[in-house]
This record gives structure tokens, sequence and C-alpha cells, in this order.
């Protein structure tokens, strides 16, 4: 099996979740990374001196993310990586970090720009050592500006980026939303800015500093919700579950559950009501139109509500389903993966893992035709992998013992 990334070598300096996030997806398109995690606290727990990971489910994060270096946050976000554990406070630590450096196409980092000034692998210090290299980073706020040096998390870029603010029931507090959405969109926009700039050192032969931040990203995730500021100067309120600005769509009781429908106009209109037993509703004056349904959306939806209500969720999305009306039910996670939609498309991925055994996580969401196995190998115990990598570098089995001796592995 070929995959599309396997020529690239990427060091993955990485913490929390929002640059893991980026690497996860050149991983799992084959990218060989090295994961440099700081060098485990000691005597109680030691780095493994092999290939086969020591501790078990309840070992220590260190600090690290996830519960536990064992724990399915930890094991979804950093599968198919190699560990090598560094002191990159030392000199001896800075060295080895320069030579996997030499010899990289990547290097992905989130910490704040005054940390990897300090720790000297910023990106004017990595591009006079490898001018080819693709430098990407994430930063809670920008690597400039104001808030250049603040520690940026998730929830609170959902709340500068204005997602709390039309997050939840008209008229409730702010709400965040159930995922770390800034994280994960600043992961993903990165990977393709890194993907763009590889394209363009094709070309030019030369790596380019690609940068994102929680705060643009979340911004741009904000997309249809911003631009109704920026153009038309109208500040969005919170609409519960039904959409912004089309009526009816959005989640509604039934006799036993929810569903959510999209009947929004025209044909779908037309559809929804005749199924709902409303065949009258798109002639009303009230509602004749997106902008007279936009103003008159409460009765709208007090009337479709009502009509719901009267039979069960699987009795709806079968019939608006068959009547062409898009429509699904609310699921939990558990009924989530019962679905024989999901399970068709096989988004949970087994991987073998030598401490947990059979291990499921959550595949890659793209499908390249030819590359379809993006989980291949566990996320690694941190070190798990260090006499590899270091003897790969040149370094003997004394040198290799030397360091770890030091501290620096």
């Amino acid at each position: 099996m070929s995959l599309p990334l396997e020529d690239l070598r990427v060091i993955d300096l990485t913490v929390a979740r929002a640059g893991p996030t980026c690497v996860r997806q050149l991983a799992d398109w084959g990218a060989q990374v090295i994961r440099i995690d700081p060098p485990l606290p000691r005597p109680t727990v030691r780095a493994p001196t092999t290939d086969s990971p020591q501790g078990g489910r309840n070992a220590p994060s260190g600090g690290r993310v996830g519960e536990a270096f064992l724990g399915s946050d930890y094991q979804n976000l950093h599968r198919n990586k190699r560990s090598l554990c560094l002191d990159l406070k030392s000199e001896a630590g800075h060295e080895i970090l320069m030579q996997l450096v030499d010899r990289a196409d990547i290097l992905v980092e989130n910490m704040r720009p005054s940390v990897k000034e300090r720790l000297r692998f910023d990106f004017p210090t990595v591009h006079t050592r490898n001018p080819r290299l693709i430098y990407g980073s994430i930063s809670g706020f920008g690597q400039d500006g104001p808030y250049r040096d603040r520690g940026g998390v998730d929830q609170i870029a959902q709340g500068m980026g204005g997602l709390m603010s039309v997050t939840g029931l008209a008229g409730t507090e702010p709400t965040r939303v159930g995922i770390p959405i800034s994280d994960l969109s600043a992961g993903l926009y990165l990977s393709v800015g890194i993907l763009a700039a590889l394209h363009e050192r094709e070309r030019t032969g030369l790596g380019r500093w690609v940068t994102t931040s929680l705060l643009e990203s979340m911004l741009a995730m904000m997309d249809l919700q911003a631009v109704r500021w920026t153009m038309d100067e109208t500040v969005p309120i919170q609409e519960g579950n039904h959409h912004p600005t089309l009526v009816p769509m959005g989640c509604f009781a039934s006799a036993d559950g929810y569903v959510n429908i999209a009947g929004p106009a025209g044909r779908l209109l037309r559809r929804f009501c005749e199924v709902i037993g409303l065949p009258e509703l798109p002639e009303d004056p009230r509602f004749g139109s997106t902008a007279a349904r936009s103003r008159n959306r409460a009765e709208l939806n007090a009337i479709v509500a009502e009509r719901l209500r009267t039979r069960t969720t699987a009795e709806w999305v079968e019939d608006l389903n068959r009547a062409g009306v898009p429509c699904g039910p609310v699921y939990r996670m558990d009924e989530v993966f019962s679905d024989p939609q999901v399970e068709h498309l096989g988004m949970a991925a087994e991987v073998e893992h030598p401490i947990l055994g059979p291990t499921r996580i959550l595949r890659n969401a793209v499908r390249i035709s030819g590359s379809e196995e993006t989980v291949r190998s566990p996320s690694p115990h941190p070190g798990e992998h260090s006499h590899t990598i270091l003897s790969e570098l040149g370094c003997s089995p004394q040198e290799i013992e030397s360091l770890r001796k030091r501290g620096v592995v």
C-alpha cells in the first residue's frame, strides 16, 4: 500500500491538542513522524529502552494531553508516530534536535512564541539550519500583536471568537460547544497550509513559515455568522437548535425523542409540509417567502413543533427522507456507532496495542483510493523509540546510555 506522504519526515514539537491534531493528519497519510516528548520523571517512571512500551493503563501523564499515555484520548491523538524523549533545555538535547532538523521536511510546534525563541528552535534559527524545512506554528492568538504571549485554550477562543455568543437556547447564558472546536480547526487549517507550502517548495526549493492560531481558526469557523457582521453589520444571536437564517430548519421534539429537519424553502419546503400534513403553509402570507418566514420564525416553528410531536422519530425520518427532505435522528454516542451507515463507513478503526490489545479509535475522515489504512500503529509511549531514533542519527549504544544517564533522553 502506497501512502501519499510516506517520503516526508516530520518533527512533532506539539503539546495539548491543536498541534497534535495537525501532525495526526500528516501521520495518517504516511509521514514519518518523530514526536519529541520531555524525559519522563525519574525514578517513578523510566522511559523504555527498546521498541516495547512500558507502563500501565494508569501511567502518569506528566502534564501531557489525555487521561494517561494509555487513555483513549492520548491513543487517538498520537497514532502512527514514533516518540523520542529529549530535554530541549540541555545543549546535548538541542544538538540532537538540530540533527533531526537537518533531515526533516516539516516541523510543527504550538508553544508560545517566547518559548520556542528561548529554546532556540524558532523559525529564523531553524530556517538558517535547513532552508527547505516547512515550519508550522499554532498559537493562542497569533505570533505577534498585543496578545502574542498570552496562553490560549479552546474555551477562551470559543468566547473571544464569538461562538459562545450564538450557541445555546435564545436568551440563555453563552454556551460552549461540546468539542474543542478551535483546537481541532486550528490543527486542520495548519495541515492544509503546510501541504500548500510543500507544493510551493517543489518550485522554489525553499520552506515557509506557516502559522495560524486558535483565535484565527475560530473566526474562520464562524464563517456565515462572522460575515453577517463584517458585511451586513448584523450581530448574530442565539437561535438554539435552529438555523440562524433559514426556517424551518432545526431540531424538534418527536413523540419519543428528537428529529432534525431541513425544509427551509422551495421544493423542500413544499414536500416537508405535505409529509407533515400541512400543505397549505407555503401559501400562507406569513410564511410565503424566506424573509417572511424569518420574521415569523417563532410562529412557524411552533406550528411545525406541534405536528412533529405526533409521531416517532423513526417514522418521521423514514417518511421525510423518502420524500427527499433531509432529516435525521439525534443520537447519543453509543447510538452513533450502531447506526448502519456509520458501521458501513468504518469510522471506528482497530489497531493492535502491545498492552491494551485490540483498540478501536477513529480513522481519518478523508479517504484516498489505494491508501485507506489511515490507522496503522498505536500511539507510542513517550520515549518508546528513543534508542532506535538515536541509532538512526548515528549514536552508538555507549553514547545513548551516556545521554540517558545525564537525563538528556
